[in-house]
């Protein structure tokens, strides 16, 4: 359900430091990029100027984020949550990414859910399944495996993918008239690989579709 009401930042609970955690996220593909704090003053700045602006523990000082490195965040949205007391701010981030490493995320290293002992490097961060799929794909474009299907695909070229393009929707489309709802599933997941397939060929990055849905979800609205 949507509601409007008057907003205050006085209603929001910093802890007793005068701070607030803040996670930014991708704006498209909902990647989690980076967690850091907030004050009144740095929390106004971003609202005023658009320009994500934290508070430094380390430094005790107001920066804005990417000022000396160049990869500045912009703001897209901002909520905060049941308990008032932490923001997430959908951000538009620019430069080589969100954290000092240069990673596009901060949250790079998982914690491996068999041995808890061991971890893994995460190159790209968690986000939704089809852009993490364009990533793979995008990374076998790089760096082919052998016996790679994708691989073998680009290889072929535009004929190969579009014709298992075309096989790919008419199979969707008996599915669909069968009315088997399980083979949908399984059908509409082919067409999207091989979309993306499609959309890698011709240089086309996924998030330049996720992009136009936003803008025109923003016309519908």
């Amino acid at each position: 359900m949507a509601y409007s009401t008057n907003f205050s930042i006085e209603e929001l609970r910093f802890d007793n430091n005068g701070l607030i955690p803040a996670i930014a996220q991708d704006w498209l593909d909902g990647s989690i990029l980076m967690l850091a704090w907030m004050n009144k003053e740095s929390l106004n700045k971003t609202l005023e100027t658009k320009n994500v602006h934290y508070w430094s523990r380390s430094r005790s000082e107001i920066w804005r984020k990417g000022a000396t490195s160049g990869s500045t965040q912009f703001l897209k949205e901002i909520r905060f949550d049941c308990d008032n007391d932490a923001l997430v701010l959908s951000i538009e981030q620019n430069g080589s990414g969100a954290c000092h490493t240069g990673e596009k995320s901060c949250f790079f290293n998982e914690i491996d859910s068999i041995s808890i002992n061991k971890k893994e490097k995460k190159t790209n961060p968690f986000s939704n399944i089809c852009s993490e799929l364009f990533d793979t794909l995008n990374e076998r474009s790089i760096n082919p495996l052998e016996k790679s299907y994708t691989n073998h695909l680009l290889t072929k070229g535009s004929n190969t993918i579009l014709k298992k393009m075309g096989e790919e929707t008419a199979e969707f489309i008996m599915a669909c008239k069968d009315n088997d709802k399980n083979a949908i599933a399984n059908e509409a997941a082919d067409i999207i690989y091989h979309l993306q397939v499609a959309l890698l060929h011709k240089g086309v990055q996924w998030r330049d579709v996720l992009t136009v849905l936003e803008s025109r979800r923003k016309k519908n609205n």
